[in-house]
């Protein structure tokens, strides 16, 4: 069964999440869903 992952915040530790699931992709059930960043308000 997948487990669902959505990361808030896309800084130092959102980014690091993010490269280390793709680096062991085979090693866990997870899907990265969401990622919730800030952005500009224009």
């Amino acid at each position: 069964m997948t487990i669902k992952v959505a990361i808030n915040g896309f800084g130092r530790i959102g980014r690091t999440i993010l490269r280390a699931h793709y680096e062991n992709k085979k090693k866990h059930d997870l899907a990265i869903v969401a990622i919730n960043g800030s952005g500009n308000a224009e």
